[in-house]
C-alpha cells in the first residue's frame, strides 16, 4: 500500500485567535482564515489552532476542525471528559453548525438539499469524490440570502451569491464539493473549482466562514448559541 504524502506548506498566518467565550471546561473561538487547526506533520506546519491554544490552555484538544481557509467558531475541549461528550454529540448530530459563504454564480433555486455521498479516494488526495457506491451518507442545506457581484483584483465583477450552509453530516470537504456538485462552488475554493471561473483567480481567501454554533454545555447543561458575522 502506498504512502499518501501531504505536500501542502502553510503560508504564515498573522491574525489572532479570538477567545470568545471560557470556563473550566471549554472554550469558543473565531479562527482567522489562513489557519490551520492542528499542526501538520511538516515542521513548516507547526503554526495551528491547536499549536496556539495549548501554551494558553495547557490539555486542551480539538473536538472538530475548519479547513485551512475556512473562519469561524469552533469549540475546543479543556480536558478529555469534556472532550469525549462534546465528540458525542457531534456523532449523535445534536450540535448544529451554520456557514456563510459566497458561491460562484446566481442560483437557480433560492433553496434546497444537497444529497450526495462523498468517498475518500487515496488517488485523487486531498480530493474527496461523489460516489453512490463508495461514498458515506452526506447531507447540506443551502438557502440564499442574497445575490450580487464580486470585483476582483482585476477590476472584473463576477455574479456570486451568498448562501447559508447547514451541514447535516460532517464529511470531510463536505460544503465545498458539495457546492462545486451543485454546480455553483465556493468563491476562493482552490480544491473545487472557486479558482477557476474568469474574475475568481485573484481571490484572496475561501469565502467560507463559521457562522453559528449550537450545543449543549456538558457540565452546565445549558444550551450554549454563538453567532460571528461573516467577514466578507
Amino acid at each position: 500500500m502506498s504512502t499518501i504524502i501531504d505536500t501542502f506548506i502553510a503560508t504564515q498566518c498573522h491574525a489572532q485567535i479570538t477567545v470568545l467565550y471560557q470556563d473550566d471546561d471549554l472554550i469558543v473561538i473565531n479562527k482567522p482564515s489562513g489557519l490551520l487547526s492542528l499542526s501538520g506533520k511538516n515542521p513548516q506546519n507547526l503554526d495551528s489552532v491547536h499549536h496556539r491554544l495549548v501554551q494558553r490552555f495547557p490539555g486542551c484538544t480539538l473536538v472538530h476542525r475548519l479547513d485551512f481557509g475556512t473562519s469561524g467558531l469552533m469549540v475546543v475541549a479543556r480536558n478529555k471528559g469534556i472532550n469525549a461528550a462534546l465528540c458525542h454529540q457531534f456523532s449523535q448530530r445534536s450540535v448544529t453548525k451554520v456557514y456563510t459563504a459566497l458561491l460562484c454564480g446566481d442560483l437557480d433555486k433560492n433553496e434546497g438539499i444537497i444529497d450526495a455521498p462523498i468517498a475518500k479516494d487515496p488517488a485523487l488526495f486531498p480530493l474527496m469524490s461523489i460516489c453512490a457506491l463508495t461514498g458515506k451518507v452526506a447531507r447540506s442545506h443551502y438557502q440564499v440570502i442574497e445575490r450580487l457581484s464580486y470585483t476582483s483584483d482585476s477590476g472584473m465583477a463576477v455574479p456570486v451569491t451568498r448562501v447559508k450552509l447547514t451541514p447535516e453530516t460532517g464529511r470531510t470537504h463536505q460544503l465545498r464539493i458539495h457546492c462545486q456538485w451543485l454546480g455553483h462552488p465556493i468563491l476562493g475554493c482552490d480544491l473545487y473549482g472557486g479558482c477557476l471561473l474568469p474574475g475568481t483567480q485573484g481571490t484572496p481567501r475561501l469565502m467560507l466562514h463559521a457562522s453559528e454554533l449550537h450545543f449543549m454545555h456538558p457540565i452546565k447543561q445549558e444550551k450554549m448559541s454563538w453567532v460571528q458575522e461573516s467577514p466578507f
